[in-house]
């Protein structure tokens, strides 16, 4: 059983299984997701490969695509590799999603989109959700993301992310997706009310801790991205506040994961792709800027190896030994 309270949104290039390793051991209860997968990588990629992942349950497998077929196939894969939910992604603006006819797309295509819902929650047993913006390009009315939403609700779909911004796939790059196109909380707030059953989950703009508290009060749940991923103690505080969970010793979680990069290193993994998530542990410690540059000089070397990073990981210890009084966070 998922509780969507508090998640962390699918972020290519970021939330691979190394990240979500890392962000298990710091939140517990938080949902993570995989980066989005498209169904075609699956269907005729390395499954094995794409579908690793160990010690990061609860998590959700984000697929891409547009043929139901292939979706099916693609989730009871899925399934199979042990994810706790699919999520369906109609909301990537990027041009390489766009050039399939995926992501962001979907929401001009809402029969398709309840066709595709229909087929993945035919071929599991578990949860199949959507994730989506409010609108695409010029179709930003309220009415067209209702017309959407009725039409997955109509499908059977009960559960649904929602990054509250439109989609501008001509002139804007994904990074300004993010950021140029309006925030329209006002617009999840009324699909809530209109669809009687069905839940919503909040995701953009939250930049604070206040901010996703606040949110919550309004919301079933909270979807953070670059917040999480560039401080992500703060899921850990904010689980304290959401589930009451225990203190955690951050010194402990580096050394855990310290030992995974050289696990996963032993087993041909590059250093680069796992140190890489170390770097947010460094928000408001003294000389973090310097830490990130060492693990920068690290990562560009032609074979690192995780003993490259002790003393990096012990002079991050210190200040945080120094920061915390040697006490549990």
């Amino acid at each position: 059983m998922i509780d969507r309270i508090l998640s962390v949104a699918p972020m290519m290039g970021y939330t691979d299984r190394h990240c979500r390793y890392l962000f298990r051991l710091i939140a517990k209860n938080t949902t993570l997701f995989s980066e989005m997968i498209t169904s075609s990588a699956l269907v005729f990629g390395d499954q094995e490969k794409l579908l690793a992942h160990a010690a990061d349950e609860p998590v959700v497998l984000q697929l891409g695509g547009n043929k139901p077929s292939e979706l099916a196939f693609a989730s009871s894969l899925a399934e199979a590799a042990g994810y706790q939910e699919i999520n369906l992604n109609c909301g990537c603006p990027s041009d390489r999603v766009q050039n399939a006819g995926i992501g962001a797309c979907m929401m001009e295509k809402p029969d398709l989109t309840a066709e595709c819902y229909r087929a993945m929650v035919e071929a599991v047993n578990i949860p199949v959700t959507i994730k989506s913006r409010i609108g695409v390009d010029k179709n930003e009315s309220y009415d067209f993301f209702y017309n959407f939403i009725s039409s997955l609700f109509d499908a059977g779909c009960r559960h649904f992310y929602i990054h509250a911004r439109n989609a501008i796939l001509k002139g804007l790059t994904p990074r300004q997706n993010r950021e140029v196109p309006p925030l329209r909380y006002d617009y999840v707030s009324k699909i809530q009310s209109d669809f009687e059953g069905a839940h919503f989950f909040i995701n953009g703009g939250i930049k604070t801790l206040k901010e996703a508290q606040q949110l919550l009060k309004s919301y079933e749940g909270v979807m953070l991205g670059r917040l999480a991923y560039k401080n992500p103690m703060l899921l850990h505080d904010l689980e304290k506040k959401i589930f009451e969970t225990q203190p955690i010793d951050i010194l402990k979680i580096i050394s855990i994961y310290r030992e995974y990069m050289e696990k996963e290193n032993s087993s041909g993994t590059p250093i680069r792709y796992m140190a890489r998530h170390l770097q947010g542990l460094f928000h408001g410690i003294p000389q973090a800027a310097q830490y990130r540059r060492e693990i920068n000089e690290i990562m560009i070397q032609t074979s690192p190896k995780a003993s490259d990073l002790d003393p990096v990981i012990a002079n991050l210890k210190t200040n945080l030994e120094k920061k915390y009084a040697k006490q549990a966070i």
